[in-house]
């Protein structure tokens, strides 16, 4: 399977902003769970009211004509590049089929006369499993609508996408965040993350818990873990944060920070060449559930696209942030 978020950012992530704001039925699952984070779980044994729990959304039983749909607002505009469709754990009760439209709206939720363009034909699905869809449209959107045909349950929606920033509202000089995922930052390679996903340490705010951050498993050999980040668009870095919220008796001893300016292709290995990068932040002692600043420390570089952040040896991290100045 093709990985886009290697590539592309997840805008109907609900960890970015992103929102679920009709449907034609959620009887089953509410239409919000199908935006989260997390990979699909199934509790055996767990009921709710309205019957089987399920980790997604899910509609009745549809016994007339028609067929189902929801209405997901982007967590920002952008140009979308692919869609995944995951039906994990809906075994008998996933729908046959589906297909994606998109629109323009300005407001909340469009209305009966907002124009709907097809990004997804009707595509056939199956049962717990993942679908993958590439996608080549030039234009910008910022709401897409699943729909299921005729019924059933889908157990997430992911819409990786090129976020619309408007670059020119930022002053010279002005600091921003190159490697937030909502700019367009995407990390791209890591060594290990057996307890958290990479993507995690470029979302907004701090992280909820210590499984919202990336945590590599425990190192039993020599060297050092490490992630690469592609930034948004090419910056000077001046500034530097390294959150290790709720991480306590796993947080990593120490980290540098490397970085390039070459314009790599993002789907090859970068493992060898990032080791090579020049160095923007010299290897500095970390603490415990703690955010650490660092602007005296940051190295002139010159303009960078993409970071290399090491750890040693292991551990986990909330959140990182590269402020930079944009080059024109």
């Amino acid at each position: 399977m093709t990985d886009f978020s290697k590539s592309w950012v997840n805008l109907v992530s609900s960890k970015l902003g992103a929102r679920a704001i009709s449907c034609s039925d959620d009887f089953f699952a509410p239409m919000e769970r199908m935006l989260n984070d997390r990979p699909p779980v199934f509790i055996d044994g767990k009921y709710d009211d309205h019957g089987k729990w399920m980790d997604g959304w899910e509609s009745r039983r549809r016994r007339g004509p028609g067929h189902d749909w929801c209405i997901v607002k982007l967590a920002r505009p952008g140009v979308i590049h692919g869609i995944e469709i995951d039906t994990t754990h809906f075994t008998g009760n996933y729908p046959p089929e589906a297909s994606v439209d998109a629109c323009v709206f300005a407001g909340e939720d469009p209305d009966e006369k907002t124009p709907w363009r097809t990004l997804l034909g009707k595509q056939g699905l199956r049962g717990d499993s993942q679908h993958q869809f590439a996608v080549n449209h030039p234009d910008t959107f910022t709401h897409v609508r699943v729909n299921i045909y005729p019924d059933g349950g889908i157990a997430r929606l992911r819409v990786f996408a090129a976020p619309k920033v408007d670059w020119d509202q930022f002053p010279p000089g002005h600091l921003v965040d190159l490697a937030a995922s909502l700019n367009g930052g995407v990390a791209v390679a890591c060594n290990n993350e057996h307890y958290g996903a990479i993507q995690n340490i470029l979302a907004p705010g701090r992280g909820v818990n210590m499984g919202d951050g990336w945590e590599t498993r425990r190192r039993r050999e020599p060297g050092n873990d490490w992630v690469v980040i592609a930034l948004a668009r090419p910056g000077i870095v001046r500034h530097i944060e390294v959150d290790t919220a709720h991480f306590k008796g796993n947080y990593p001893d120490t980290c540098s920070v490397q970085a390039s300016n070459l314009d790599l292709d993002r789907s090859s290995s970068v493992e060898t060449q990032s080791e090579s990068w020049n160095e923007l932040l010299s290897p500095v002692k970390l603490q415990a559930d703690c955010e650490h600043r660092f602007t005296d420390e940051v190295r002139e570089v010159g303009a960078v696209r993409y970071v290399r952040l090491n750890i040693y040896p292991d551990g986990g991290i909330s959140r990182l942030r590269m402020f930079a100045e944009i080059v024109q």
